[in-house]
Formats: structure tokens, sequence, C-alpha cells
């Protein structure tokens, strides 16, 4: 009687886990395909922020009224909301600072 209880509950535990193994397939793949509805909206989102920036720097001009090189400036928002054209040398420069400061953190 006592083999064949042994027996019994091992074959719940492996049903269980059978059970289990089966609901965690299943909660992967909508998982997988939340992940992939995710990484489209990105996409869309990095294409649309592009189309913008293409079209923001299209419009933009110097004080003598030549276009603004997009590959020299890029656009700043600060958490204001105030937005900025910056030299992309200042920006790599204050990110060179500001890593360095942060490994001298660590």
């Amino acid at each position: 009687v006592a083999a064949q209880n042994c027996r019994k509950r091992k074959l719940n535990a492996i049903l269980n886990l059978e059970e289990d193994v089966c609901n965690l397939q299943t909660q992967k793949e909508s998982l997988k395909k939340e992940h992939a509805q995710c990484s489209r909206s990105i996409s869309q989102m990095k294409q649309k922020l592009n189309n913008l920036y293409r079209d923001i720097f299209s419009r933009l001009r110097d004080d003598q009224g030549r276009p603004v090189n997009p590959c020299q400036y890029i656009i700043h928002c600060s958490s204001n909301g105030s937005v900025f054209i910056i030299p992309k040398h200042l920006v790599k420069s204050e990110q060179k600072q500001h890593n360095e400061k942060e490994q001298r953190q660590k």
C-alpha cells in the first residue's frame, strides 16, 4: 500500500510538472509574440523619429541662411521641454567627461 501511494504521488507530481511545462510553453509563445510586436513598434517609432529629425534639419538655417548640417549638430530636448541644436563635438566631450566621472565613482 505504501509503495502504491508513493507511485501515485510520483505520478501526480509528474502530471503537475507536465502541466506546468505546457503552461510555460504557452506563456513563452505569448511573450515571443509580444516581443515581436514591441520590436515592430520600436522600429516604427525610430523611423518616425528619423523622418522628423530629417524634416527639422531640412528647415533649419544658420545665421547666414545656410542649411544646418545634421552631421555636425544634434537636437537636444531638455527635461523642461526646451529644444536646442548643439554641435556634436560639444556633446561628445560632455559625454566623455560624464563617463570619466562615473568611472571615478566606481
